[in-house]
């Protein structure tokens, strides 16, 4: 804000209040966004992979589950693992997205329009172990075999 000052000869000039403004207040550090590690991404139809999350969480080891997501449709449900598990990914009825090294990074949001996470990132579950999911997607599939040949 300008106010009068003192006349000189014949003009008037501006001067500056005798009392400055503060400086603003700092504004907080914006945090990064959060992203779960690289990773690779295992890929199985939504009813095995429903079935394997189910054994996952319910087993006596309590190995951690990493993030699932699923697709808009719920047609499938995609599991992050380490990366370079594609390598030696053979679990017939799913799929394993290679990375080449570089890592796949998903940010907390899901990755694609329509998409979303079943469980999403947490810090004590960054991935789910590849061992201990073909494990769990192998009991799964036999559990539906089971259910879908009974009677």
């Amino acid at each position: 804000m300008l106010h009068l000052g003192r006349e000189t000869g014949s003009r008037t000039t501006a001067t500056q209040p005798t009392d400055p403004q503060p400086p603003p207040a700092p504004k907080p550090p914006v945090p990064p966004a959060q992203e779960t590690p690289p990773c690779d991404l295992v890929t199985v139809p939504a009813r095995q992979g429903l079935e394997a999350v189910d054994i996952l969480r319910r087993a006596q080891g309590h190995e951690p589950v990493g993030p699932v997501l699923h697709d808009g449709t719920c047609d499938t449900l995609g599991f992050l693992v380490p990366p370079g598990t594609a390598d030696a990914w053979d679990v017939p009825g799913s799929a394993c997205t290679r990375t080449d090294g570089r890592g796949l990074r998903l940010p907390t949001v899901p990755p694609a329009a329509g998409s979303g996470w079943l469980l999403p990132p947490a810090e004590d579950a960054p991935v789910t172990d590849p061992a201990v999911l073909r494990a769990a997607l192998d009991q799964a599939a036999r559990m539906i075999e089971a259910a879908d040949n009974c009677c």
